[in-house]
This record gives structure tokens, C-alpha cells and sequence, in this order.
């Protein structure tokens, strides 16, 4: 069990959850659930703690990179991103709402009662906190460029890597129970078969989401560049299969860079690319948050709203930049947009967790094949340039 990888252990939370709300809802059900809401209310304290961690550093380690690369890569970075997440929307927007029954309604607390409840308040709201990290990050940034000051950086980065444990050794082992006590109350409550038919379609639409944003990016770079965009994309997927195994962009990175290379790019421009755009380019992810949190909502009966969602993608791109190499990191940075813009309960969080998690290696594979069309893109600049 202790080797099992994380997606094996989600669904064994998942069936055992719903076997316990089917069987045992008034005994194991109410231990389960209520270690459940107190890992919500460690979920929301820890969610500011996440953006400054994240943010912070994320930022102010741009100082160390080469200018013009640096914008350029960056921009290309965020426009696929938030293109990514916009596109998403629309599609979701239309094809979700048709394939939710009214069964699969996202559960509250009033299946399953917990044995006690405890009361785990953030240190500051989600909002402060996103303001504090960008006003942080930038001036840490601003001072190692120009003073090499460097101690509150390293402070930073020892705070990131404090978070960066407590989500490895704490939060995603205890996932698979927190996922348990969730569909238990769902079981409970009846809403648990339809939502899994739910998470089947949404699921397969994804991973279709995916494919077409892969062909779309991979196009306009062969435009740019005059290269085979087939022919680039299939050099690709052999980053594109590690990372279904890895769920992780950084451990990806020594694939991601010979597969890149191997379209004829440039030396520089991939060994520059090809790391920033694995911690700064999350377009498969954003798609999938984007996607997923269209269907908790509309298995609550609410529909997509796209001036909530318009901000939530431009935040969602910049609230990600340097989530650790570990799996769920992209949704555990989102908690706080989840809550503060689109008005997420604990449960339909809960829901959101695992409905990402699910399918995390997916989107992680998408956000390291479209770094490899970003690095096509750059290069066509940076060879006109140089000619």
C-alpha cells in the first residue's frame, strides 16, 4: 500500500467511502466524516500559507533569468495559459451542464453528522494574501537585482520548502481519507453513483480538451517556425509519457529538454525555455481546474458565470508559478481562487480536489508537451534576432 501511487489510493478512497455511507453511515461513517472536517479546516488554514509560499519565491527567482528570453518566454507562457483556461470555459460551459444529471448534486454536511467539529481559522484571507505575495515577490525581485540582497529570499525558500513537506508528508497522503469521508456523506445522501458518472464524462472531455490544445499550440508554432507541427508534437511525447508517470513538471525536465531538442532547437533557447515554462506555463492544469470547477458547480445547480471565471483564469496563471513538483500541487495553489472568486463550500472543494487529482498526471503531461511548442516559439525569435 505504502508504494501504491496516489491515484490507486483515491479510488480505493472512493469505493471504500461509498461502501462505508452505504453500510455504515451512523458508525465508521461519523469517525470517517469527522476526521474529514477537521482536514477541511486544515486545508483552509493552510491555503494563504500556499500562495505566499508559492508566490513569493515563484517571483522573485524571474530576477535571476535572462531579459529579453525572459519576457518573451513569459509572456508566450502566461497567453497560452489564460488562452488555455478561456477556451476551456467556453467548451465546458456548453458540454457540462448538458451531461450533469440532477442527481449529482455535491453533498453538504447534512448526510452524515461528525462526532465534533473544530474550528481552524487562515491566518489571513486568500485576497491579503495574493496582494502580500505580489508585493513581496516584486520587491524581493527588485533587491537581489539590483542590491543582491539575499535574506529575505533565502527566508522565502526555506518557507516555501516548509510547505512544500507539509503538503508531500501531510496533505496528499491523507487525501485518499479525506476523499473517503466526502463520498461516504455523498452515499449517504445518495448523490454518490451519479457524481462518479459525472466524473467519467468530464473526465474523457479533459483529456479531448487536451488533445485539441496541443494540435492548436503545436500549429502556431510550425506557422512561426515553419516546422512539421505533427511532426514536432510526436517528437514530444516521450516528455508527454514520463509525465503521466512523474505528475510532475520538474521531474520531467531532463525528458522534456532531449525531446525538445530534437526539433531543432537551439542549445540556449531550450536550456532556458524548457525549465522556466515547466514552472511558469501550466496550461493543461489551468484547463482542468477550469473544467472541473464547472462541474461541481453544475452539479450544484449553478451555472458558470464567465465574469467570475475571467479573473480567476488571469489569477489562476499567476497564483501557480512555481507550484512544487508534487502531485496536486496546481490545485492545491487554486484552493484560495476556488473559495474567494467562485464561492467554493468545503464540500465542493472536496469534490474539486478529487476530480483533479484524478486525472493530475494528464494535465501535468499537457503543461510539459505544450512547453516543448513555447520553446519553438521563443526560438523562431531569438533566431531572427540573431540573423
Amino acid at each position: 500500500m505504502k508504494n501504491m501511487g496516489l491515484i490507486p489510493k483515491l479510488i480505493i478512497g472512493i469505493i471504500v467511502g461509498v461502501i462505508i455511507g452505504l453500510t455504515m453511515p451512523d458508525h465508521v461513517g461519523r469517525v470517517l466524516y469527522t476526521f474529514t472536517q477537521i482536514f477541511g479546516q486544515l486545508l483552509g488554514y493552510i491555503v494563504p500559507l500556499i500562495i505566499i509560499g508559492f508566490i513569493i519565491p515563484g517571483i522573485a527567482e524571474l530576477g535571476e533569468k535572462a531579459g529579453k528570453l525572459l519576457g518573451a518566454t513569459a509572456a508566450i507562457a502566461y497567453a497560452s495559459t489564460v488562452l488555455a483556461g478561456i477556451a476551456a470555459f467556453i467548451i465546458s460551459s456548453l458540454i457540462i451542464p448538458a451531461i450533469v444529471t440532477e442527481g449529482a448534486v455535491a453533498a453538504e454536511s447534512s448526510g452524515i453528522k461528525p462526532i465534533l467539529e473544530l474550528n481552524i481559522p487562515p491566518i489571513m484571507g486568500v485576497m491579503t494574501a495574493l496582494v502580500t505575495a505580489f508585493i513581496f515577490g516584486l520587491g524581493i525581485n527588485f533587491l537581489r537585482h539590483q542590491e543582491a540582497k539575499t535574506a529575505l529570499f533565502d527566508f522565502m525558500e526555506e518557507f516555501r520548502a516548509i510547505i512544500v513537506m507539509f503538503i508531500k508528508n501531510v496533505i496528499i497522503p491523507l487525501l485518499p481519507i479525506y476523499i473517503a469521508g466526502i463520498f461516504a456523506n455523498m452515499a449517504a445522501e445518495g448523490d454518490a453513483f451519479a457524481t462518479l458518472g459525472v466524473f467519467a464524462q468530464v473526465f474523457a472531455l479533459i483529456l479531448v480538451m487536451h488533445i485539441g490544445y496541443l494540435i492548436a499550440i503545436y500549429v502556431v508554432a510550425g506557422m512561426r517556425s515553419g516546422k512539421n507541427p505533427f511532426t514536432s508534437l510526436k517528437n514530444m511525447l516521450p516528455a508527454y509519457a514520463t509525465a503521466l508517470g512523474t505528475m510532475s513538471s520538474a521531474a520531467t525536465i531532463p525528458v522534456t529538454l532531449r525531446s525538445a531538442k530534437t526539433n531543432s532547437i537551439s542549445e540556449r533557447v531550450a536550456d532556458f525555455v524548457i525549465p522556466l515554462s515547466a514552472t511558469i506555463h501550466l496550461a493543461g492544469s489551468t484547463m482542468t481546474l477550469v473544467a472541473c470547477s464547472v462541474a461541481v458547480l453544475a452539479m450544484n445547480g449553478l451555472s458558470p458565470n464567465f465574469s467570475e471565471y475571467l479573473p480567476f483564469i488571469l489569477l489562476l496563471g499567476v497564483t501557480m508559478v512555481a507550484a512544487p513538483g508534487v502531485p496536486g500541487g496546481a490545485v492545491m495553489a487554486a484552493l484560495g481562487l476556488l473559495s474567494s472568486i467562485l464561492g467554493f463550500t468545503e464540500a465542493q472543494i472536496g469534490l474539486m480536489i478529487g476530480l483533479y487529482m484524478a486525472q493530475d498526471s494528464f494535465g501535468t503531461a499537457c503543461n510539459v508537451t505544450g512547453d516543448g511548442a513555447i520553446a519553438i516559439i521563443v526560438d523562431s525569435f531569438y533566431k531572427k534576432e540573431a540573423a
